[in-house]
């Protein structure tokens, strides 16, 4: 048994789920491990709390996993990401009047990606011409898979993020909240909060972040390095409780009881029913009753999603550089690929099934953008024209 209580760190997020089940469902007891679950309402107090010690471990946002291990806006703390908790996820929300504005200057189907960057475009060009203020986005951190999302998908229609709207950080709670007050024209969220927009009436659901991305790495469980290094035995038995729990999520037949558990209130605190739609990746999109189903819109077990893959600590990597957050050097991307760790996975949970001949060639499946090699980002990133030098 654990000779003590470990404290994990999370946010009410649908992605918190393999986290949540582990200890719910007890599958962490049966690894002889006590577990308290903290819920936290900002991205900031997860990371500070887990880089000080007052968390074992974290439900983490994947970039913040890489930024601390690099001393990036903050002390620099080395985090070790032996489990993936979720890919993709995210959706972006946005406003009746923006959905109208930008459904106004789409030129073709909106479920495009690129034909609604490109209308986001002509709206923002619209807005200036009239001496409008500009459009207020929300997203969760600024090393956060949203800030990135939100950036990738607008700057392939043309508009720069740092000069063309505006970009503010809000705690995934606080989103619903903050589009009903009209403070954000538009978010970009986990889920359940997109949906939760939605079936108030305030939002559309315009994308799945699955289909600007087809695997996006969310959420990682995070634990200091050192703790890592102090605690095999334990940092071994969180992670085999993990993979039992990613596995019983991923059983459709445990999908009630599953929505049910996140459903109480001190965790996610939504109704069952927004949690199902969720895990089955079939949401109501606009207030109107329209569904979209994706089965990639949230992964937690399946085509290998649990697993860390460096490739995608080399995409968030080659974002911060995109986006000015740090200088690119061959060091920090060695760095940044090595807080994954697929090594510690394979030999606590055994060899993965082989991955589906669905999933994208390089790992990523961008919707459009010069090919992605995580050995070569530099070349990558030479494609865009819109980014900080």
């Amino acid at each position: 048994m654990s000779e003590r209580k470990l404290r994990i760190g999370f946010i009410p997020l649908a992605d918190a789920t393999a986290l949540i089940v582990a200890v719910d469902k007890g599958f962490t007891t049966a690894e002889g491990l006590d577990i308290e679950l903290v819920r936290e309402v900002s991205w900031s107090n997860v990371r500070d709390k887990l880089n000080i010690g007052l968390f074992d471990a974290a439900h983490l946002l994947a970039p913040v996993a890489i930024a601390s291990s690099l001393g990036l806006g903050h002390v620099k703390v080395p985090i070790v990401a032996a489990f993936g908790l979720g890919l993709n996820g995210n959706a972006i929300t946005v406003s009746p009047p923006l959905y109208a504005a930008i459904k106004a200057q789409a030129e073709g189907d909106i479920a495009d990606p690129m034909v609604t960057a490109r209308a986001l475009s002509r709206v923002v060009a619209n807005r200036k011409a009239k001496g409008e203020d500009p459009l207020t986005f929300g997203m969760t951190f600024p090393f956060s898979t949203h800030n990135y999302q939100l950036r990738f998908w607008m700057a392939a229609g043309g508009v720069d993020p740092d000069q063309d709207i505006r970009l503010v950080v809000l705690p995934p709670p606080y989103m619903v909240e903050s589009l009903a007050n009209k403070h954000v024209d538009a978010f970009c969220v986990g889920a359940p909060w997109n949906s939760v927009a939605v079936d108030l009436g305030i939002g559309h659901i315009l994308h799945f972040v699955s289909e600007i991305l087809q695997r996006a790495a969310e959420k990682v469980l995070a634990v200091r390095a050192r703790w890592a290094d102090e605690n095999p035995d334990a940092f071994r038995r969180l992670i085999l409780a993990h993979g039992k729990a990613a596995d019983f999520v991923e059983d459709v037949k445990n999908r009630d009881e599953v929505a049910s558990i996140l459903a109480a209130p001190e965790r996610i605190g939504v109704a069952p029913e927004v949690i199902r739609r969720t895990l089955d990746g079939r949401l109501k999109v606009s207030p109107d009753g329209t569904f979209r189903s994706s089965e990639r819109y949230l992964l937690v077990g399946r085509a290998q999603a649990a697993r860390p893959d460096p490739v995608q600590a080399a995409w968030l990597y080659a974002q911060m550089v995109r986006w000015g957050q740090v200088l690119m050097s061959a060091e920090s991307l060695a760095e940044a690929k090595a807080v994954f760790r697929p090594d510690l996975y394979d030999s606590i949970l055994g060899p993965s099934a082989p991955m589906p001949a669905s999933e994208p060639a390089d790992g990523v499946g961008a919707f459009t953008g010069p090919a992605f090699d995580p050995d070569d980002i530099g070349a990558h990133l030479d494609g865009w024209k819109i980014r900080r030098r």
